[in-house]
Parts: C-alpha cells; structure tokens; sequence
C-alpha cells in the first residue's frame, strides 16, 4: 500500500512536470522496456518455476539445499549479464521492436534510445532483487520484498524534484533515478538475506540438476506467466503509430488499474505460491484446493467493486491525481477513455494472478503457455476488430480500443486457467461463481448510488485540487460502505473469506 501511495506522488509529479507529449512517450516505453523483462526474469516466470523447486529442496533435500541456492544465483546472474549487456548494446534495436512508430520521429526515437541505455541495467539488479524477494517469501518473511518497491519510487521522486531541473534533457534524470533504484533496492535486501541465513554465494553451475529444472520450468513459464504484461507492450507498440500522448494515456490509466491489482492480487498471488507449493510437496490436495478457492472468492470480493468504481469515477480519479500543471483537462478526458476499458479487465487480471499457481505450484507450466497463446491471439485479433473500424470511422481515442482488446484477452485467459483448474478437480464449479453474484448484486446497488451523487466531470475541472480529493474521498466512503452493508444483508459475513 505505501509502495501505490508512493507510486502515485511519483506520477503526479511526472503530469505536473512533464504532461504527456511525445517526450513523455519516449520515456514510458523506456521505462517498460526493462520492467517487461524484468517480469519475465524476475517476479514472473523465474519465480514460478524457481519457488515450487525450492520448496521441494526444503521439503527432501534439505541437506542440498545451500548448493542449489549457490548455483541457482550465479547462473541467474550470468545470464542476467548477457541479458543486460545485449540489451544496452541493441537499444536501438529494442526501441524499433518496441515503439515502431518512433521512428517517423529520429527526435524522440534517439532520446528512447539514449535514455535505455541508461535504464535497461536496472533489469539486472531488480531481477536479483526478486530473486532475493523468492527466498525471504520462502522461509515465510514477506514483509522486506513487500517494502522494497518503496525505494523505486522515492528514487523517481528525487529524481523528478532534483536530478530533471538540474540536466539540460530533464526526463534523463528519471533515466538515471532508475538506474539508482536499481541498485539501491538490491543492496536493501542483502542484510535480511544474511539474517535469515540465506545470503547466497553465487557460483554458476548451469548442470546443477536444480538448476536445469528451475531452467526447464521456466522456459515456458517465461511466455505464459506475462500475457498481461506482452498484451500492455502490444498496445504500446501500437499506440506509438497513433496521436502523441496516446502512450502517456495509456500508462495513467494502466497506473490507476495497476492499483487494486499491486496491492491485493500481486500481494495475494505472492502469498500463496509458497503455501501451493508446499501442500504439493506434502501431497495435502484437499488442502491445495482450499488455499486456491479461497483465493478465488478474495477476488470476486474485491475484484468486481474495484472494477465498477474504476468505471464509474474514472475522469474524477484521474482530474484529482493527475490534472495539474501540464497535464490538462484534455488528458483527463483521453485517459478516463482507456481507464474504464482496462478496469473492465481487472477481476480477470487479478483471477489470473491466483489461478496461474495452481498449475505452477504443481510444476506444470505448459498449460499456461497454451493458454497464454491463445490470449495473445485474442487480444491481437481483437485490436484489429475494435481499432481497425473506429479509425476508418475517424473516431477520436482509438488507445481505448487498445485497452479493451488487452481487458478482454484476459477474460480469456482467466476463463481458461479456470476451466483447466475444475478439469483437474481442483476448482469447484462453484467455488467463485456464488460469491460473484452475492458481490454483482452489491456492486450494482454501489454503482446506483455513485451514479445518483457524484458531479459531472466538468464541474471537477473547475475544483481546486483539495475540493477534489474531499469530494472523491467522500464517494469512494459511500461507495465502500453501500458495497459493505450491502453485503451483510444478502448474508455474507467475514468467516467466509477466512483461509482455511
């Protein structure tokens, strides 16, 4: 939660300081460059395939279990290194895969690629922090990994305040505010490691059968643990040919989005991966079912209020957090465009994050790459069917279409896993569905009521920004307790979403 709330000064100060224009453009897809990877390597598909194998280390072959930590972290460096090396190397390269339309614009293409240079080696030092992350979570400590995001934001933030006034280029100071963090935010971690006796002695040994495990779960893991991720890089390659600002749009929106799903669904995927894995090593089913159905109903919980108020108070959201200096009343409109359409997506996004577990805690990451595949299939299928039409028509906020193609490819996706989890019996067919009607039923009254007392978006505009934040804290009280009491009266009590 301090992580988001930090997160979102940063991007207030990035709207105030910078707006959204094709420099701010550059900068995202910069930005998410080396963060897509590092989902890939880091807290994606390495700590699937790297956890459940550790746990059974712990489980069998506890004398073993040093030596697999030791050769485990330097083969990941080393490959790491390389990773980094070509990356800095090909910038260009990765700028042109990436943002194709840049290249109509060599001002804003060279500044992406001067700025890459600079942030792309933060792959290497936070993917050795999830790595770090991956053994605390391990042995039960969460609360390090959980606090070290901090740090990437208050760098950002220093970086914005002091480092961008002070260098002729200003968003290279939030190149180099990345780079810090980094390094920073690794180095926060050692102490712990070395308290709980996990501090590793890298030694790469790519034959250590440990490691060709984690190496072959991960292969496959690296496509389907990051659909989300590859449909959100999609939509920027895409929206670098439309109107400037469309990337910048995105990202606003994604931001806010990216809230619920940080701090519940990321925070709930990250808890319960260990406990998965553990029950599988100790073939307790009964008790591997239970664990993922309860997360199931966490996020029907959650998922559907978060998604409706989103829709509901998408242009309020972003006038208040965002609409300040450069960023103007025209930003707010385009970004509360692509805002609702992504929201619509999020229960299936925070779904997947629980869902996903259950195939990896058991060490099968190949049904999640086929169903990966054909998510990505769905989304690109979908951008043609709902870009293609609106921009033949002419219709303005085409990113919107983006954003609903990425939130429908990830029903897909969530639709999917959970077939695949009842086909194996370990999802009920009812272990989501009751609860989603009970919290449909609520969220619908919710949105009645915010429909009934919330302001036009105009009247936001013309706000200070401490009327602002009153009034939209207000409506997300009311819509909180409407959603709560609402709850209570069709009988749902907080014993049902204990963890068993």
């Amino acid at each position: 939660m301090l992580s988001r709330v930090l997160g979102f000064l940063r991007d207030i100060l990035f709207a105030r300081l910078f707006g959204a224009d094709g420099g701010t453009d550059a900068f995202f897809v910069v930005f998410k460059i080396p963060n897509f990877l590092r989902r890939l390597f880091g807290e994606g598909a390495f700590n699937q395939a790297f956890v459940p194998v550790l746990a059974d280390y712990r489980e069998h072959r506890r004398a073993e279990l040093r030596e697999f930590i030791d050769r485990m972290a330097g083969s990941f460096a080393a490959v790491l290194l390389l990773v980094t090396t070509l990356g800095v190397a090909g910038a260009p390269l990765l700028i042109l895969g990436f943002a194709p339309g840049f290249h109509d614009d060599p001002g804003r293409a060279a500044l992406a690629e001067e700025m890459l240079r600079i942030t792309f080696p933060y792959l290497f030092f936070i993917s050795l922090t999830a790595f770090a992350a991956s053994l605390l979570n391990s042995a039960g400590r969460f609360a390090v990994p959980a606090f070290t995001p901090v740090l990437l934001n208050l760098a950002l933030i220093g970086g914005a305040l002091w480092l961008s006034p002070r260098m002729e280029e200003p968003l290279m100071g939030l190149a180099w505010a990345v780079f810090v963090a980094g390094v920073v935010q690794l180095a926060f971690q050692l102490p712990f490691l070395a308290r709980a006796g996990l501090l590793p002695r890298p030694r790469p040994g790519f034959g250590h059968p440990g490691v060709r495990r984690t190496a072959r779960l991960m292969l496959p893991a690296l496509f389907g643990s990051s659909v989300a991720q590859i449909n959100l890089l999609l939509d920027t390659l895409i929206a670098s040919f439309l109107a400037a600002g469309s990337i910048s749009w995105l990202y606003y929106s994604d931001r806010l989005m990216e809230f619920p799903l940080g701090v519940f669904g990321i925070a709930l995927g990250t808890v319960i991966l260990p406990s998965l894995s553990r029950q599988h090593a100790q073939k307790s089913a009964e008790e591997f079912a239970r664990t993922l159905a309860w997360a199931v109903r966490l996020v029907w919980l959650v998922g559907l209020p978060a998604t409706l108020g989103l829709m509901v108070l998408a242009g309020p959201m972003l006038a208040t957090l965002f609409q300040y200096g450069a960023f103007d009343a025209e930003d707010t409109r385009m970004a509360a465009l692509s805002l609702a359409a992504y929201a619509l997506g999020l229960p299936a996004f925070l779904l997947v994050k629980v869902l996903a577990p259950g195939f990896y805690a058991r060490q099968d990451t190949a049904t999640p790459v086929r169903i990966g595949v054909i998510a990505m299939a769905a989304n690109m299928i979908l951008n043609l069917a709902i870009v293609g039409p609106l921009a033949l028509a002419g219709v303005p906020g085409l990113h919107m279409g983006l954003a609903l193609a990425t939130a429908l490819a990830a029903w897909v996706n969530a639709g999917l896993l959970y077939r695949g989890l009842v086909r194996d019996g370990i999802c009920g067919r009812r272990a989501g569905p009751c609860f989603g009607r009970a919290a449909g039923l609520a969220g619908g009254l919710m949105v009645a009521v915010l429909l009934g007392s919330a302001p036009g978006l105009h009247a936001w505009f013309d706000w200070s920004a401490w009327q602002r934040a009153a009034a939209l804290a207000g409506l997300i009280g009311l819509g909180a307790g409407t959603y709560g009491v609402a709850l209570g009266v069709l009988g749902l009590r907080p014993r049902h979403f204990l963890r068993p």
